[in-house]
């Protein structure tokens, strides 16, 4: 202290505020500051993923009994193991297992606080000087937001819209090299809705064994599927390339709030093991936070006994609601969806700005939108695709019927002339 002027040693983390302009949340809670307060209609949220908030949209009653069931026993009420209650980590491992061509074991899974600290827990361990990991785009954003936390660099490789949402296997060829630690898979696919056929996971994995890396399969929405094709583990090709599966329950069991996720070691040759991989896991889950041990508790009877019927019931509404959402979105002219969603909830879009006055970019579109017809929807760039948007369709099939139409209702508002967007058109060619 020189001159009665304190001389403060301490100073916010840079890395933290960039990291947190990367998340769905920084870039939702930036469009939704230009929503209407003052109550003339209803906001109808289609930018982000919990469909929690909509009454056709409940867990199962066995979840809230079991949960219930747990608290009342008294004997979750204290410290849990680091790594998971043995119980609760038993029975991810079977029911994970039924989809498996070998078994894994209550040792082969660690819990974790949601599948956001999954992928905290997971990209830490990976970090050392000079790595990278191969992330898609679009993609989930919080792959990015980690790595540059850890200090890990990202390097993007292509999902290709005109194949499905497939991955640019000779991309991902190109970006690897010795540094390289992991490829990132999301399926069903957040945010592109596509659901990854059993050939295409294969290839995958022969990909990451060719260049020596492992596989993020990231599984959240598991099982959620509408589609053609059925829903894969990418653990069923642990003996090709080691594979890590984050998943949870918040999406399939429709309770985002509740923060219980889980990794799973789909590894049966010891790789992961021979390298220190799992030793450093146990490290850092160690040292980090646990999910709440009452959630655990409950974990075996949501997993055991959650009927067929329940998860019959939720595919059926989403079902319901990609038709009501594909077709009123064939109405907006400045909107084109390039596949019909099979899976997850939600979908990327491709936002045609010669279509459009007064429009600059998709945040542009989107802060308009909010502002006008009070629809919340995310702009594509927040998950890597400049002038797309990500529209979530898990919400009540009335409310996405209403959201629709309000953004029809925004585009005929903002149309250009018919001689005006011919002319940007040809201008574009």
């Amino acid at each position: 202290m020189k001159g009665g002027l304190v001389k403060w040693g301490f100073r916010g983390n840079r890395v933290l505020d960039e990291a947190s302009k990367l998340t769905v949340r920084g870039v939702l809670g930036t469009v939704m500051e230009n929503l209407r307060n003052d109550g003339a209609r209803p906001i109808i949220p289609l930018g982000h993923g919990d469909p929690s908030s909509f009454s056709c949209f409940k867990t199962a009653p066995v979840a809230e009994d079991s949960v219930v069931e747990a608290i009342r026993s008294a004997k979750f009420n204290c410290y849990g193991p680091a790594a998971g209650i043995s119980a609760a980590r038993r029975s991810v491992a079977d029911h994970l297992s039924l989809n498996l061509p070998y078994k894994l074991s209550a040792e082969d899974i660690f819990l974790t606080v949601g599948a956001n600290h999954a992928i905290e827990v997971i990209l830490s361990v990976l970090a050392r000087p000079g790595a990278n990991i191969l992330i898609p785009r679009p993609g989930y954003p919080v792959y990015e937001a980690r790595a540059a936390f850890s200090n890990v660099e990202v390097r993007h490789f292509n999902l290709l819209p005109e194949k499905g949402w497939e991955v640019d296997l000779d991309s991902v060829g190109a970006l690897a090299d010795d540094n390289t630690v992991a490829i990132v898979i999301v399926n069903p696919g957040n945010p592109c809705g596509n659901v990854f056929t059993h050939e295409h996971l294969k290839q995958v994995a022969e990909t990451a064994r060719r260049l020596g890396i492992l596989v993020i399969a990231d599984e959240v929405y598991n099982h959620l599927c509408f589609g053609s094709n059925p829903f894969v583990p990418g653990g069923v090709f642990g003996t090709i390339t080691p594979v890590l599966t984050l998943g949870s329950l918040s999406k399939r069991w429709i309770v985002p709030g509740w923060r219980l996720g889980w990794i799973a070691i789909n590894d049966p040759n010891d790789i992961l093991q021979k390298h220190g991989l799992v030793e450093s896991i146990k490290s850092y889950i160690s040292i980090s936070a646990e999910p709440p041990t009452f959630i655990q508790g409950a974990l075996p009877q949501i997993l055991e006994k959650t009927t067929n019927g329940f998860f019959s019931n939720t595919i059926e509404i989403l079902k319901e609601a990609v038709d009501v959402f594909y077709t009123k979105l064939e109405e907006i002219p400045c909107l084109t969806c390039p596949q019909k969603p099979e899976g997850a909830m939600s979908c990327m879009v491709k936002l045609n700005l010669s279509l459009l006055e007064d429009i600059h970019d998709d945040m542009d579109f989107c802060i308009k939108l909010a502002r006008e017809e009070s629809v919340v929807v995310l702009p594509g760039a927040a998950v890597g695709l400049k002038n797309w948007l990500r529209i979530t369709f898990a919400v009540d099939p009335a409310a996405l019927e209403d959201g629709l139409e309000r953004m029809k209702a925004f585009y005929l508002r903002h149309a250009k002339k018919q001689g005006e967007a011919d002319e940007d058109q040809i201008v574009s060619l």
